[in-house]
């Protein structure tokens, strides 16, 4: 299994518009984020989980032709931002996109062009299928495992696959979810910032959900500039906890490089 983080910054993006931080004005390639997504190739399938504004950008800096699934965890629009963008990917067979009732119903108010009778020439050919937390499924043939967790007040889903789990923008995993995540080879998991976020992990709530998880690698990802320079988080990080960085590759026969 290959997995390419296409972005990990949040919902502003790093540098952030207007900033002149630190880590906004950095000139280390590791301090520039776009909105979090990753590219899971496995099986000879590619899957990716999240489409954001910056999709586009994304699939031309990773080279990639061919896309097989999307998951997306939920409707903010960081997260659903590139949908339109998926039309080189879905002609002519259509392109399978999975989510939530409530997404998928989201999905189709914003983008009713798409998905109306007569719809306009051009518009992207997505195939809604709707998800459920308790409900396994296959995407392109692979087997996904739902995984609820909160983004503060509002329910989303992280998403396993074989060993490997996703899960972005949650403040807190339900107690119920932790069976889910045993036995990973790398967890990745957000974390925004040191300080306190009301609908976000911070560092250290982070941490405390890689020591419960105990996943044999961990990477964070959907980092504002709050969290600082990656050079010197990264170092302060347990040895098998990492700031993840768009374009970082990670690979379950070698690790990551």
């Amino acid at each position: 299994m290959k997995i390419t983080f296409l972005g990990t910054g949040t919902s502003t993006g790093v540098p952030q518009i207007g900033c002149r931080c630190e880590v906004c004005t950095s000139t280390d390639k590791h301090d520039v984020r776009l909105r979090t997504s990753i590219l899971v190739e496995t099986h000879g399938k590619s899957i990716l989980l999240d489409c954001g504004p910056d999709f586009r950008w994304q699939m031309i800096k990773s080279k990639t032709y061919h896309l097989d699934a999307v998951l997306i965890s939920h409707e903010h629009y960081d997260h659903v931002g590139g949908l339109d963008d998926l039309r080189p990917f879905s002609y002519p067979q259509g392109l399978d996109i999975y989510a939530e009732k409530d997404v998928v119903e989201a999905i189709e108010t914003r983008m009713p062009y798409v998905f109306r009778a007569n719809k306009y020439p051009g518009a992207p050919n997505l195939e809604l299928h709707c998800v459920a937390q308790d409900e396994p499924f296959d995407a392109a043939g692979i087997s996904i495992i739902p995984i609820r967790i909160m983004h503060g007040d509002l329910p989303i889903l992280g998403y396993r696959i074989g060993n490997i789990a996703y899960l972005t923008d949650l403040k807190f995993i339900p107690d119920s979810e932790y069976d889910k995540l045993r036995n990973l080879d790398l967890l990745i998991i957000a974390a925004l910032r040191k300080e306190y976020h009301p609908t976000h992990e911070t560092l250290a709530e982070a941490l405390g959900n890689i020591r419960l998880i105990r996943p044999r690698e961990a990477y964070l990802i959907h980092m504002s500039h709050h969290m600082g320079l990656h050079a010197i988080v990264d170092e302060g990080l347990p040895p098998h906890v990492h700031l993840a960085y768009d374009g970082l590759i990670w690979d379950d026969r070698s690790g990551n490089y």
